[in-house]
């Protein structure tokens, strides 16, 4: 299901786009990386499908068609959108659950404060500005170049750009053009954030793909340890995006932190 709020943020509307998955359990927020609100919906769906969960998944502003007011630029700015978000939904208890960018997102959110938070998560996340571990610059890259560096198995995920249609690659353009946006000018990385991640105070797990090589583990170290009281929790045998490569092996160590219930299916 599919629904569109309208919100106000800093005194200025926008409307956010939100598909849901699951229909009781602990609310999860669950924030999609670069690569689109594709890259986390399968999870979500299975996520909603295997516990107690009802998954909430916002398209980002500008990805996928969705409109971009010019005032909402910065990583910073859409944290701020999804706090309203929560108290327009009355959410509670939330998981927050974020994957590359929508780490980076769900970490800005965390350190608002919001009550309604419980837990976040932070999967292969980026923002954070480690010294010797700088982000890849994945916008100079190929598909299959990202690929390489994405997966622990980039034979299973081959990309083919010419079986894409014209209006999918289209979309795919406008999409890494609203992610240049948020990202900012510094290779996804914000100097500004550490001293905002020292802020957090919810329950935070810090999961990294070991095979990743756009962002490294010791990257995912250092952002754990920017966090108060922050697990980290290395996932063998996947990469940049567990929730696509490895889902299963990836729900068991995300409920094992964000939930107590068993599973349903």
């Amino acid at each position: 299901m599919t629904d569109t709020y309208p919100l106000t943020v800093d005194g200025r509307t926008l409307d956010v786009t939100v598909d849901l998955h699951g229909g009781a359990g602990r609310p999860v927020l669950l924030l999609h990386g670069g690569g689109g609100p594709q890259t986390v919906a399968t999870f979500g769906a299975l996520l909603a499908r295997q516990r107690p969960a009802t998954v909430h998944i916002p398209v980002h502003p500008g990805f996928d068609g969705t409109p971009r007011p010019g005032w909402l630029s910065d990583v910073p700015a859409l944290a701020r959108v999804y706090a309203e978000l929560l108290e327009t939904l009355a959410l509670q208890d939330v998981a927050v659950v974020g994957n590359s960018i929508g780490g980076w997102i769900a970490a800005e959110l965390a350190a608002l404060g919001s009550d309604r938070i419980g837990s976040v998560t932070l999967v292969n996340a980026v923002g954070v500005d480690v010294p010797g571990h700088p982000v890849a610059d994945t916008f100079e890259l190929t598909p299959a170049e990202l690929a390489r560096l994405s997966f622990h198995d980039p034979s299973k995920f081959r990309f083919d750009p010419s079986a894409l249609s014209e209006a999918q690659r289209e979309n795919a353009a406008a999409n890494r053009a609203v992610l240049r946006v948020y990202s900012g000018p510094d290779d996804m990385a914000d100097p500004t954030l550490r001293a905002r991640l020292a802020k957090i105070t919810k329950p935070a797990l810090v999961a990294w793909g070991a095979g990743d090589q756009v962002v490294d583990a010791d990257y995912g170290r250092a952002y754990a340890e920017a966090i108060p009281g922050a697990e980290f929790r290395l996932l063998p045998g996947t990469g940049h995006m567990p929730q696509v490569e490895t889902p299963a092996e990836f729900l068991d160590a995300l409920w094992e932190f964000v939930g107590t219930g068993a599973s349903v299916g």
